[in-house]
């Protein structure tokens, strides 16, 4: 039998390709953002489908695509030097603005499962290289904002994956040692935070990237994040 010491006592997400389906998400505002982006100019356009990763015939983000894990400046730079602009400022603030407004597919149903993680006496936060602002309005608009003890960005005062300092940061606010916090996400960038900070990192398939490619830096895959619960107790009664 566990004693209370041994067991997880937070549980720390990644937004997109976790929370959120990324293709049922991102795929969706890419096809509908870029060509405004690009102000209809179909050269233009190619060029940056090309610079993003994103094909353009199937409306998808390939798997080496920046914006399955990159930071929104850093997928402004990149739209920046496409478009010929110098304003990145302004350009980011564009792409978090309509990235706000993003087509939402949540990956399960995200109530009742942090409901249930919030009973069971789970601290719950949130760390995405998306924007802080565009964080909240998903999880506002997603209607749950108000399960998260923490929810923080990549522009949020901390770094951003694959450094571990935004994940400590959760702990820190939590009061909960990272031995005992769980970070989940469906990127390598998710999983190589979490083990440097110390954390058990699992990965999820809601994301772009293959089991086999997650599998080497993952304590365990899920299907997605449904499965937290079940392999939560199962390690809780192991330890």
């Amino acid at each position: 039998m566990s004693s209370t010491s041994d067991v997880f006592k937070a549980v720390l997400f990644d937004k997109d390709g976790t929370l959120f389906d990324f293709r049922g998400t991102w795929d969706a505002w890419a096809a509908s953002f870029l060509p405004v982006l690009c102000s209809g100019k179909a050269d233009v356009l190619r060029e940056m489908a090309a610079a993003l990763r994103f094909d353009l015939r199937a409306g998808a983000f390939l798997h080496d695509s920046l914006v399955i894990a990159g930071t929104n400046r850093e997928v402004s730079e990149v739209m920046a030097r496409v478009l010929e602009r110098t304003d990145i400022d302004a350009l980011e603030r564009e792409v978090s603005q309509s990235a706000a407004q993003a087509p939402l597919d949540p990956a399960v149903p995200l109530e009742p499962l942090l409901n249930a993680l919030k009973a069971q006496g789970y601290k719950l936060g949130v760390m995405t290289n998306d924007a802080e602002a565009v964080a909240h309005a998903h999880l506002g608009k997603a209607g749950v904002a108000g399960h998260f003890d923490f929810i923080c960005g990549s522009d949020s005062g901390f770094g951003a994956k694959p450094a571990p300092e935004p994940l400590l940061a959760f702990c820190t606010h939590v009061q909960v040692d990272p031995f005992h916090t769980v970070m989940l996400g469906d990127s390598t960038h998710d999983l190589q935070a979490a083990r440097a900070a110390g954390m058990a990192a699992i990965g999820v398939l809601t994301g772009i990237a293959r089991a086999a490619e997650l599998a080497p830096h993952a304590d365990a895959i899920l299907n997605d994040i449904g499965a937290l619960p079940a392999w939560l107790h199962e390690k809780s009664a192991r330890r």
